[in-house]
């Protein structure tokens, strides 16, 4: 990324919450928020589905989120989560891995995760499909698009999306329920308000000719940063973790070196 879109990056200042009652309030806050985006727009803040992100954060706080009222979590890293959903097993969490995955961890991903939020390639498709089959499980999936088009992200081309979701049918444990794409990251709302036009309209394209292929056809995007302007455009699924957990203390560049310009959750 280059210093021209370093300097225009949107700053957040995202309270750290250590305690039940400071979890309550960061998740009314987004509540809240989650609400007016959807009425400005006439739409109804029921439709729309809050992801909490738990990337980084210590189990501990994450107990402490589940106490005030998270019962999903989402995780970038599949090793990070598989290590969360055991040693939190007695929360009866359900997990999310919404970063890029490996094809050798395919076989954590199938035996703990409910749902895979970032598929972009066939090889991943049928290595997860081989393993839930051996586990005699089934996984909800959203299909990643780079609709930012920047060379730096994960996601299909939207020109190669309907091709590949062609090739999903005959993965049969994978469940498609629609699409997912992250804004680039910046504090020019147009600009990223366009990423989240081009996923909506991608979809509404894809349904029109082929409904099947989408199952319902939902919209995971949004995240800390910009979640209420994905709503407005028709998100059904926002990603939101420091406005839930506060700042991370991690750098991005240490977590997820080759992602971390794009990485406000």
């Amino acid at each position: 990324m280059t210093n021209e879109l370093d300097a225009d990056l949107p700053v957040h200042n995202f309270p750290t919450a250590t305690s039940v009652t400071e979890f309550v309030q960061n998740i009314a806050e987004v509540r809240s928020r989650i609400a007016d985006a959807a009425e400005r727009v006439g739409r109804n803040p029921n439709e729309v589905r809050l992801l909490p992100v738990s990337k980084t954060v210590p189990e501990d706080r994450v107990r402490l989120a589940v106490q005030a009222g998270c019962r999903e979590l989402g995780e970038n890293k599949a090793q990070e989560a598989k290590r969360k959903s055991e040693n939190l097993a007695d929360l009866g969490v359900a997990w999310s891995v919404i970063g890029h995955l490996q094809t050798n961890k395919a076989r954590d991903v199938a035996a703990f995760a409910t749902e895979f939020q970032a598929l972009d390639n066939l090889r991943a498709a049928a290595a997860l499909d081989r393993r839930l089959q051996a586990a005699g499980r089934s996984l909800d999936v959203f299909v990643q698009v780079n609709t930012s088009a920047e060379p730096q992200k994960y996601g299909l081309a939207p020109e190669d999306t309907a091709a590949f979701l062609r090739e999903l049918p005959k993965f049969s444990s994978l469940r498609v329920r629609g699409l997912m794409t992250l804004a680039i990251f910046s504090s020019d709302v147009p600009r990223v308000r366009e990423c989240f036009v081009r996923l909506r309209t991608l979809r509404d394209q894809l349904r029109d000719t082929n409904p099947d292929l989408l199952g319902d056809a939902g919209l995971s995007m949004g995240m800390s940063g910009d979640y209420e302007v994905a709503i407005e455009e028709g998100a059904t699924c926002v990603r939101v973790g420091q406005a839930i957990f506060g700042k991370r203390q991690t750098p991005d560049s240490e977590y997820w070196p080759e992602m971390a310009t794009e990485d406000p959750a």
